[in-house]
């Protein structure tokens, strides 16, 4: 499947900064129009369960008050003109809640275990990869993180990818592994780069596999095209994973987004984790001046 540059819909500009809240309020208020069943509500606990087209508390629909803010955000910027050089990284490079981003991370780990075993995907395996990525369907993203193998079938893959600070969630609560945006950054490389190799035996994914993570990455459902996408030209493509969930212990919110975006001449992969955000339409927010920031900066440094 050939990779298709998904055009940026037109949207406010960065000067009009009431707009882009307001848009982030309307994406909120769109993605709680309807509620998403959730196996991996067996993430219920400390943490909440991560975004399916719908925002989810954990602790199986129970309300918990919106906690004082302690809100944080790291990015790292890597130049896909010059990606031998190092990603530009703002803020500290600590490990944060993955939420639905780590669906890009199953759907890489299923190809390259399929690869392995010389086969391609199934029709089932499709159906639930373009759901899991395109609509943020956490039914199928559950299924298919049973079926690489849990954490431990993500992080034998993450190895062979140069990821070394991922560390999968517990049983099915695949929303709270933990990464950091330097880890984001090399699986986007992995996927977006055309020269990758794999840092130990084994294949790497191969050019098919790669254009199948980056056009499905194109495809995001318009509700959830927020995040590094505002980094990107007007009329520009862009491919994206978004990823929120709401602390059940705080009420507070995790939102991330990670991708490619083109922004003068240049392309660039980006990745913006934040937590401690009080609303999830000011995490967006947040994520989106963020991406701009740093997409300008390496601009400036490049």
């Amino acid at each position: 499947m050939s990779y298709r540059p998904n055009p940026r819909p037109a949207t406010p500009s960065a000067s009009t900064p009431g707009r882009r809240v307001r848009r982030a309020r309307l994406c909120a208020a769109l993605l709680t129009g309807s509620m998403a069943t959730l196996v991996a509500i067996a993430m219920a606990g400390p943490a909440a369960a991560a975004g399916s087209g719908t925002p989810m508390r954990s602790g199986a629909g129970t309300t918990q008050p919106t906690g004082k803010s302690e809100a944080r955000v790291t990015t790292a910027v890597l130049d896909l003109d010059h990606p031998a050089g190092k990603p530009q990284v703002r803020g500290k490079d600590v490990p944060y809640d993955t939420a639905s981003i780590i669906k890009v991370d199953i759907l890489a780990t299923l190809l390259l275990q399929a690869q392995d075993a010389g086969r391609g995907l199934t029709e089932q395996e499709r159906t639930r990869a373009e759901a899991m990525i395109e609509h943020s369907d956490n039914d199928a993203a559950t299924a298919l993180w049973r079926e690489i193998g849990l954490a431990s079938g993500l992080e034998a893959v993450n190895k062979r990818l140069g990821l070394s600070s991922t560390v999968g969630g517990a049983g099915g609560m695949w929303g709270l592994t933990r990464t950091t945006v330097s880890d984001q950054i090399r699986l986007l490389r992995a996927v977006f780069t055309d020269n990758t190799t794999s840092s130990t035996s084994g294949s790497a994914l191969t050019a098919t596999s790669r254009n199948y993570i980056r056009t499905l990455m194109t495809r995001i459902a318009a509700g959830q095209s927020w995040g590094v996408s505002a980094a990107s030209d007007s009329g520009a493509g862009w491919a994206l994973k978004n990823g929120w969930l709401q602390r059940s212990t705080t009420g507070l919110w995790d939102i991330n987004s990670v991708g490619r975006v083109t922004s003068g001449t240049h392309h660039y992969l980006v990745a913006v984790l934040s937590d401690g955000n009080t609303s999830m339409a000011g995490g967006i927010a947040t994520v989106e001046h963020a991406a701009r920031t740093a997409v300008t900066s390496a601009r400036a440094a490049s």
